[in-house]
């Protein structure tokens, strides 16, 4: 009798050492899914492995994000020896499209008051007719529904809503959720989804594990600076804004060669947006507009049009710019308050500042030695073909050479200039 006290009192005491010594871990991500989230999501995984963890806690708000990033995630999230769980959090979150995906691979799915989860319709890149498009489209729905009943199949979730966030972008809100086997539970905060989640028993890679969250301490995972970077970098407006200044840059570098300090900051411009680019919707019919907007800018500067190049390309600049995303999400969308100020100061920069500058290279030069071409003088000592005689330009005398005969007194114009010796033409009264 003794010895079953002494062991029941042995295994109090160990399981109570588990709890005090158990850690939860815990990340947010608030955003786009993009690489940079899914680079921080491996490392918070990795890390709640590496630490014996008793599961890590994602709290997720995101409009939806890049299709490859969010199968890394899924992947990582499966593969995971430790419980992951997903909470979509604070109220007012929401849950959309790669976000769908991730909430359905999670060990754990819940979700805040005020909250809501779907709309995972694929979206694709601009570009190819309408058929192309429309095919293209359908194999690709067809491939997200087949992924994420798989996933949701596999976690025990409602696999036909699944299919229809997908292919009818349908989105419910958290009771909805609930009622739908959507997700397991609904906390009010997080204090309230720790004690709600503990003794829950899920399935890992490893086998099943159950989640004792008691006593436990809270750790949380802080992005660190390059993170916070790759995400600021992934933002439209922000891509957007790359794209123009590289732009700017390049074309200042090549009309001013050696100005050097404009093309390396349009350089390193111009890869920050296109790393941006690849995290984003790019409809390329819209970056076309964008490019011949340039163009017709560039043209103003050298053909006489009077405006209608530059309004062609202000329109076509402006019309591209809108149609730059292709998301039907506006969270996704380059803001008007971005698009109004940078298609102005584009029209400005080229009317003006690269305007100026090609004036300036193709005026005529007046100083030095080139600037006599052109000038006219009067023969001072007869000029006799092939034998040097004096001119007076502009009230100094030359030595100059014709390849005619010039008299006395005779106009003559300057064609050419040979080691500080004029070549002359008698110049037709």
């Amino acid at each position: 009798m003794n010895a079953r006290l002494i062991a029941l009192f042995i295994s109090l005491s160990l399981t109570s050492q588990l709890y005090s010594q158990s850690k939860i871990y815990r990340l947010t991500i608030d955003g786009v899914i993009n690489p940079a989230s899914e680079e921080f999501i491996e490392k918070g995984i990795q890390t709640a492995v590496d630490n014996d963890a008793i599961c890590l806690i994602i709290e997720l708000d995101t409009p939806g994000g890049l299709m490859k990033s969010m199968n890394m995630i899924v992947k990582n999230i499966l593969a995971s020896e430790v419980p992951v769980v997903v909470y979509v959090s604070p109220s007012g979150s929401h849950c959309a499209s790669a976000g769908v995906f991730i909430m359905m691979a999670a060990h754990v799915a819940a979700m805040a008051p005020g909250t809501n989860i779907g709309a995972a319709h694929p979206v694709t890149m601009g570009g190819g007719s309408d058929s192309t498009q429309q095919a293209m489209m359908e194999k690709i729905t067809n491939d997200a529904v087949s992924y994420i009943r798989s996933i949701a199949d596999k976690n025990q979730r409602n696999a036909d809503w699944a299919e229809d966030a997908v292919r009818k972008s349908v989105s419910i809100t958290e009771v909805e959720a609930l009622n739908k086997r959507v997700i397991n539970l609904i906390a009010k905060n997080f204090d309230s989804l720790v004690v709600q989640i503990d003794s829950m028993t899920v399935e890992t890679v490893i086998g099943k594990k159950t989640i004792l969250t008691k006593n436990a301490k809270v750790e949380d995972i802080k992005r660190s600076w390059r993170f916070g970077l790759l995400d600021i970098l992934t933002d439209p407006n922000i891509a957007y804004i790359l794209m123009m200044l590289g732009i700017y840059g390049l074309f200042f570098e090549f009309y001013n060669p050696g100005s050097i300090f404009p093309g390396v900051i349009g350089g390193i411009c111009l890869i920050l947006a296109f790393y941006s680019f690849q995290t984003l919707p790019i409809n390329y019919a819209g970056l076309a507009l964008i490019l011949f907007g340039i163009i017709l800018l560039l043209l103003e500067i050298k053909v006489t049009s009077y405006g209608a190049l530059s309004i062609g390309g202000v329109v076509s600049l402006f019309l591209g710019s809108v149609m730059l995303i292709d998301s039907p999400d506006k969270m996704m969308e380059i803001s008007m308050g971005v698009i109004i100020p940078v298609v102005s100061v584009t029209l400005l920069f080229f009317l003006f500042i690269i305007g100026f500058g090609v004036k300036a290279q193709q005026r005529q030069v007046t100083t030095g030695v080139e600037g006599m071409i052109g000038e006219t003088g009067i023969v001072i000592e007869a000029l006799e073909a092939g034998r040097a005689g004096k001119v007076n330009v502009h009230g100094e005398i030359w030595k100059a050479v014709s390849a005619q005969t010039i008299t006395l007194n005779s106009k003559i114009k300057v064609t050419g200039i040979d080691h500080l010796k004029l070549k002359v033409e008698k110049l037709e009264e």
